[in-house]
């Protein structure tokens, strides 16, 4: 079997014809010259009754059956089969895949064209001829798909056009159904590890936490207490005191973690994309996906409602950032998403909240929780309409504050402004 290969042939995308044109051929399927022919078929007929010429009648009803003709020729349904490669249904901003479609028939097919029908941000416009296939011939395409954004798109369907010998009228004969395919945001390696609150005396301490039940810091050394854990012994200092002195790391931490974006559109950079809303996208999905993996539990609440429920686990993280692929600007404000919060009355918790703003009406509901001991990280976003007092109002009611910048990779002002090292 003969196969012919065809690898990136595509032209550049062209705009949408527009006007009475493009209406014309899509509920009739006559192009333009088509369409001129028809018009011109009936000012003929019109004046053909006028003046009652045989000869002219002639040429009329020529006209409109050469119209009828390359409508019904065009419309003719052939035998072609089609595949498209299989496509990862999940795909991340900037991962390449490599699609391939291949076209086979029965008998000979000649002239045509090829068109998979791909979004902007994927792919350019996929459009190729093919001159004959069929009769132990087959066709093979290859493009490539790179997202270049977030979302959940539509690619396809892979369709055949037709087109009579005058071009007077086009037909398209879908082969493929269409596929979705959801875009993640690309994540940062963030470590965030919530270990300062308001206060850090014993006695009263927040519930402890699953993974970690005894934090991640040394906070000092207590004497032995029956059940204790020996392993926590420090011999050395025991050996100096001749008492069994402990050690005791800070404060536990939860292990219920609440991911809280601002979606608000006035609050973001205008434009499309929001350069600000998609970095506080990218780092709720890098925040996220490091507390999935160390074993927490997560939720994701928007401005406008509840995104994601408790998500813990394998699959967790597959779900958090499908969810995150479909997140889209609203007009609810903030208060919103901190109200849903605060109604739970949840101490046992810690909250990331990513931000362009921080007002003090936000201020004055999220110190009801922070009094409560639960820890807060405010990811602020910067740009040119951010308001300067926003980090100082932030830290006033005890939550570590990270500036974030578009165009900047995570990590650095994370590390830098929590004091985080790589574990």
């Amino acid at each position: 079997m003969r196969r012919w290969t065809s690898r990136a042939r595509r032209r550049p995308a062209q705009p949408e014809t527009a006007g009475l044109a493009a209406l014309v051929e899509r509920f009739t399927g006559l192009t333009a010259g088509g369409a001129a022919v028809l018009v011109i078929s009936v000012l003929g007929f019109l004046l053909a009754r006028a003046l009652g010429g045989q000869a002219l009648f002639l040429l009329v009803y020529a006209g409109m059956a050469l119209v009828v003709a390359a409508i019904t020729t065009s419309r003719r349904k052939r035998r072609l089969d089609a595949e498209r490669s299989t496509l990862p249904t999940r795909m991340r901003v900037g991962q390449a895949a490599n699609v391939e479609v291949t076209v086979r028939a029965p008998r000979r097919l000649r002239a045509f064209v090829l068109e998979e029908h791909v979004p902007g941000l994927l792919s350019d416009p996929v459009r190729v001829p093919v001159a004959s296939v069929g009769g132990g011939q087959e066709f093979a395409h290859t493009y490539t798909v790179r997202p270049t954004l977030r979302g959940v798109y539509q690619l396809g369907p892979l369709s055949a056009e037709w087109t009579d010998p005058f071009g007077l009228a086009r037909h398209q004969q879908v082969l493929t159904e269409a596929v979705d395919v959801i875009v993640h945001p690309s994540t940062d390696a963030i470590f965030d590890r919530p270990l300062t609150r308001m206060w850090e005396d014993p006695p009263f301490r927040p519930p402890v936490s699953k993974p970690w039940p005894q934090g991640f810091e040394f906070y000092g050394m207590r004497d032995y207490i029956p059940g204790d854990d020996p392993r926590r012994i420090v011999w050395t200092a025991a050996a100096r005191t001749g008492r069994y002195l402990v050690r005791e790391s800070e404060q536990g931490i939860t292990d219920r973690i609440t991911l809280v974006i601002d979606n608000q559109a006035g609050a973001h950079s205008p434009g499309y994309p929001s350069e600000t809303f998609e970095l506080a996208v990218r780092a709720v999905a890098s925040l996220g996906s490091y507390h999935i993996k160390q074993g927490y539990s997560v939720r994701l609440v928007s401005n406008d409602a509840l995104v994601a429920p408790e998500l813990r686990g394998g699959r967790a993280r597959i779900a958090l950032l499908d969810e995150l692929a479909k997140l889209e600007l609203s007009d609810a404000p903030p208060q919103q998403a901190i109200e849903r919060v605060v109604t739970e009355r949840r101490g046992d918790t810690h909250m990331c909240l990513v931000s362009t703003q921080f007002t003090s009406r936000t201020a004055a509901r999220i110190r009801l929780l922070t009094e409560k001991g639960m820890s807060l990280v405010v990811a602020l976003v910067k740009w040119d309409e951010s308001d300067p007092n926003a980090p100082r109002r932030a830290r006033e009611i005890g939550a570590q504050v990270v500036q974030i910048s578009p165009g900047q990779q995570l990590e650095a002002p994370f590390a830098h402004a929590l004091g985080l090292a790589r574990r």
